[in-house]
């Protein structure tokens, strides 16, 4: 089977990992140097490598395989299944110095459950550590703050994220025309993983096919609207976008638009502009029952600045 780019080419090492900010490549450096690691609560936008820093910590750390565990917490939700895995695991002695519980995407647990970890913390201080990752630290309860040391991820500029999905490409000797590298760049970033995952199912005979050219199954809707914008089809693409919302990914959205302003305009008064609408299409969210209605409304003026 086919190895997948993500995996693949996930880093392993510190100096793999691409640090924006060398305060925190520092501060890794040195809990390894160190061998001491605090609860972590690692946070940023999806695809930004939260999950990659909990893995390169756990192998630079040199924890024995069977002192980590890992949960997708978006899955495991439930009480429960909560205290089942994680006490059951927490209370066996490490083979090693500590274990490590990772919790991918912990602000989908709930605040039941994540009162069920806070008291695991405190029993198993002296043998278990815990990383969270999340999207929404808003929605981690303070008690998990308190006892976390925060490490917010931020995204890369566009163009280092060009550049990384670049080299991945050359390292498969896949060819790509930049204007077709970009559809995909705009329609995923600042989400590393997923573009990763689309670039390699449109490459085909070591060439990087655009999006438009293969199976729509295999494509994202956001490629379709990122080539809409850029044929001029701006109608086309509102109708795509708003046809596309569904609440639970209204966020998603949002900050995909915030995340791609160069699509609503290429001078920095258009720009400025866009933050406004965008912002304040936010804001009317958390009041407009039809979400719908409200990214179409939103669009409609976004549509106009471009």
């Amino acid at each position: 089977m086919k190895e997948l780019w993500v995996e693949k080419y996930r880093p392993k090492t510190v100096d793999d990992y691409v640090f924006i900010d060398q305060t925190q490549k520092d501060q890794v450096q040195n809990w390894i140097k160190s061998g001491h690691l605090p609860h972590l609560l690692l946070s940023g936008g999806p695809g930004t490598g939260k999950t990659t820093l909990a893995k390169v910590l756990i192998n630079e750390l040199g924890i024995d395989e069977y002192d980590v565990m890992q949960i997708n917490a978006s899955n495991e939700t439930k009480v429960e299944i909560m205290r089942d895995k994680v006490l059951g695991f927490a209370s066996t002695l490490p083979f090693g110095e500590f274990k490590v519980i990772l919790l991918d995407e912990a602000d989908y647990l709930s605040p039941n459950s994540q009162a069920l970890l806070r008291n695991a913390m405190e029993t198993y201080h002296a043998s278990v550590r815990f990383i969270f990752t999340c999207n929404a630290p808003n929605k981690i309860i303070p008690a998990l703050h308190s006892r976390c040391q925060g490490f917010n991820i931020a995204k890369t500029d566009k163009f280092g994220f060009a550049g990384r999905v670049t080299d991945v490409l050359a390292k498969e000797s896949v060819a790509f025309e930049a204007e077709t590298l970009m559809m995909y760049v705009d329609a995923t970033y600042p989400d590393l993983r997923k573009c990763l995952n689309l670039v390699q199912l449109n490459s085909q005979d070591n060439k990087l096919k655009s999006p438009r050219e293969d199976d729509e199954s295999v494509s994202d809707w956001r490629l379709e609207c990122v080539s809409m914008f850029k044929s001029g089809r701006i109608r086309d693409a509102r109708k795509l976008m708003a046809s596309q919302a569904r609440p639970e990914e209204a966020d998603e959205i949002f900050r995909w638009m915030y995340d791609n302003l160069d699509l609503w305009g290429d001078t920095d008064e258009k720009q400025d502009q866009a933050i406004v609408v965008i912002r304040q299409g936010i804001v009317n969210n958390s009041f407009v029952a039809d979400t719908e209605i409200n990214i179409s409304a939103t669009l409609v003026e976004l549509c106009q600045i471009a």
